[in-house]
């Protein structure tokens, strides 16, 4: 009775006030042209044929040194640059892009995974009558659904819960929630709704019970953003855009206009990082699109420009799928610091995040353990004191860079923008950045605009709106399906490659090898519990992948799900790549070490060591001291304070059990803090110690050496699978 009292006034509280805020006339307004918005298909409007592929590297390369002049050169392959380039190629313009390293490497492959408007902006833009906010909540709420539009293979509608504890801010919510459906107008997803104690309690069964008073649900939008981010990129390729990654500008070009005797840029000097060559691009108009390194390429142009970035880091860490519904999220509105937290689940794990603090520019951001921490201790407080959240659950952990910049044209320089900001300097160079990664279309057109109008550009307006991106034509929900009948594909493999492909799928399945066995007939996976397959691995090089760290973390995403599984699975796809690119012995080593350093520092790994050496201190009773060293000395038989991959040998011999030497290898690696190829007794009492504490989970090590203490009574096989263990 008291939960429908509530939701009864809240519906009274929360009506009145809209109607106050808005008025009825401007919300049919707003809905009339938002309506308009979605029936739009610009894609008709383009008069730019389209390939049925895409070039190779090498044939964009070629295109970006003999043209004469494009007319627009795009600095930056994230989200932004890459829209930029779509924009522009898509009406008529002659377009180039350069991107130092890969496409989406930076924060366009870092975010939250979530395509959203902004709930927190819009509590804002209501609190302090911030009309700019508000605009920016409408505007990435009509790009939300523009985004789940063009790519529906990447993109979803998510239910996102936020739990309410105190009685008194279930109106206060609800009416922001039902704010946001408002704002979106026919752009919303699926109303919000209002859930009591039990049935929130029945859809999200990890919550923390006590002085649970009910819960809203409202939707967003999910995608996968490196992969999103490449889409982008080859479609425009298609159109006719000349997009190559690792290409680093290293000046601006210019010229003197003889009209004004100012100097004008005209262009980029450039370099390919793969093959060291040097060479110009020439440009009418050069557009800036390169997120938190704004500033420099600003200095190349005015040496005396005053900064306008302000990057930020957020950290994100993913966790197993079992902390949270495979399809619902969890929003947590007000942190113990006034953050807010998101808990979704992704790719089939569980992402939470972000924090926000200042940070330097970097092209290597490194997640902290402070951070990650402070996410986990966020966890904690909402979830049931039945689910013990672990450290040693974090699988993956990486840090990004957000772009936020103050507006130089602003009247307050010092006031950090939310939305983003078009300038062009008096030489010419058009600049775009700030925004999200919602709103990187609007950003693109936007840019493209200025471009147009500051160097008399002959281009029409933009015809991005409804333009299908790279594998969204022939998709459809079940397409999978065909991909299990025609191929033979096992069906969690067929599910992600339509996922991740779209209609592209089936070029993916036509290399995929044969396995052998009677099922499935093709498709070998990369490592066991993850449906990547070698097959991507050799499209992922058509797709302009050069690197091992590419292929992790980009065309597959690997190191962002978990990076033991990654560093697993890293011999194999290099060996792939190595043929498909005809490396040496030498690249593939500096191949394998550079994708573990990523790993071991961009991606979290390096955690991993630190929470064992953290553990130095072994907090273990002496009785649980003497079981460890008896488990350990049935290892070491000669007592030698350590064992070796022979003595494990040697015990798995006696009770009939048989592991691969490169499988044992990598076990106790996990293990072998000072890399000695030995494990000593220290070390594992530090193990056994850390896992007791919940730094550590999921030990390879431990439990085959537990396990192979009871097969030498009951001889069962040992398991040698990660159980979903972490850093």
């Amino acid at each position: 009775m008291a939960f429908q009292k509530a939701v009864k006034g809240t519906a009274l509280i929360g009506g009145g006030a809209i109607a106050t805020v808005f008025g009825l006339s401007q919300f049919s307004q707003y809905r009339n042209k938002h309506g308009t918005f979605v029936r739009v298909q610009a894609a008709e409007a383009v008069t730019v044929p389209i390939k049925n592929d895409f070039p190779t590297r090498e044939q964009q390369i070629l295109a970006l040194r003999t043209t004469s002049e494009f007319d627009v050169l795009i600095i930056g392959g994230g989200a932004t640059g890459c829209g930029c380039a779509l924009d522009a190629v898509t009406r008529g313009l002659k377009t180039a892009l350069l991107e130092r390293d890969d496409f989406s490497s930076g924060t366009s492959s870092r975010s939250t995974k979530l395509i959203h408007g902004g709930v927190r902006y819009l509590q804002k833009a209501i609190m302090k009558l911030d009309f700019e906010q508000y605009k920016m909540v409408k505007e990435a709420l009509e790009e939300r659904a523009h985004l789940l539009e063009i790519a529906p293979h990447l993109s979803a509608p998510l239910p996102i819960m936020l739990p309410v504890y105190k009685w008194w801010q279930l109106p206060y919510y609800w009416f922001g929630i039902k704010l946001y459906d408002i704002v979106a107008g026919s752009q919303c997803l699926k109303s919000s709704y209002v859930l009591s104690k039990s049935r929130a309690l029945e859809l999200f069964p990890m919550l923390r019970k006590d002085e649970l008073v009910g819960a809203i649900v409202y939707y967003d939008g999910q995608h996968n953003d490196a992969r999103m981010n490449l889409a982008i990129a080859l479609t425009a390729a298609r159109y006719g855009a000349a997009t190559a990654n690792y290409t680093e500008v290293l000046r601006l070009l210019k010229t003197t206009d003889p009209a004004s005797g100012k100097e004008r840029v005209c262009g980029v000097r450039c370099r390919d990082v793969l093959t060291g060559q040097e060479f110009d691009v020439k440009a009418k108009c050069v557009i800036n699109a390169t997120g938190p390194f704004t500033d420099s390429v600003r200095k190349m142009d005015d040496q005396e420009v005053p900064n306008i970035c302000q990057p930020s880091a957020g950290v994100h860490i993913v966790m197993p799928g079992y902390y949270s519904p495979d399809n619902m999220g969890l929003l947590d509105p007000a942190t113990s610091d006034g953050r807010v937290i998101f808990f979704l689940p992704w790719e089939k794990m569980t992402i939470a995040g972000t924090t926000d603090s200042p940070t330097d520019v970097t092209s290597h951001p490194i997640p902290t353990e402070e951070d990650i921490n402070f996410i986990l201790n966020e966890v904690r407080n909402y979830l049931s004191v039945d689910v013990e959240v672990r450290r040693g659950d974090v699988l993956a952990a990486w840090s990004g860079i957000r772009p936020l910049v103050t507006d130089p044209n602003s009247k307050d320089t010092q006031s950090i923008s939310r939305n983003h900001v078009v300038t062009i300097s008096d030489s010419g160079l058009v600049t775009i950045a700030g925004g999200k990664w919602t709103t990187y279309r609007a950003m693109a057109q936007d840019a493209v605009d200025a471009a147009v109008e500051a160097h008399d550009l002959k281009a029409g307006s933009s015809r991005t709106v409804g333009l299908q991106l790279q594998g969204a034509e022939e998709w459809s929900p079940t397409l999978y399906i065909r991909l299990v009948q025609d191929y033979g594909l096992e069906s969690e493999v067929a599910q992600h490659l339509a996922s991740t492909y779209g209609d592209k799928a089936f070029e993916v399945a036509k290399i995929a090898q044969v396995t052998g066995k009677r099922w499935p007939i093709v498709g070998k996976r990369l490592v066991s519990e993850f449906p990547y397959i070698e097959a991507e691995v050799v499209y992922g090089v058509k797709e302009y992948a050069r690197t091992a760290v590419d292929m992790i973390s980009r065309r597959t995403r690997l190191a962002f799900l978990n990076v033991q599984a990654a560093e697993e699975a890293l011999p194999r796809i290099v060996d792939i790549m190595a043929k498909e690119l005809n490396w040496s012995e030498q690249k593939k080593k500096e191949e394998l070490e550079a994708a573990k350093e990523f790993l071991y520092y961009e991606m979290g790994y390096k955690v991993k060591s630190d929470q064992l050496a953290d553990s130095s201190e072994i907090s273990l009773v002496a009785s649980d001291i003497e079981r460890y060293k008896k488990r350990f000395h049935m290892f070491d038989k000669d007592k030698k304070g350590f064992i070796t991959i022979l003595d494990v040998q040697r015990v798995l011999e006696s009770i009939s059990v048989q592991i691969a030497e490169n499988t044992l290898h990598d076990i106790l690696n996990e293990v072998d803090l000072n890399k000695n190829g030995q494990v000593e007794l220290n070390e594992f009492l530090q193990l056994m110690s850390a896992i007791q504490k919940g730094h550590v989970s999921g030990s390879r090590l431990a439990v085959l050496m537990k396990t192979a203490e009871e097969n030498l009574r009951q001889r069962v096989v040992i398991p040698v699978d990660r159980s979903g263990g972490g850093l």
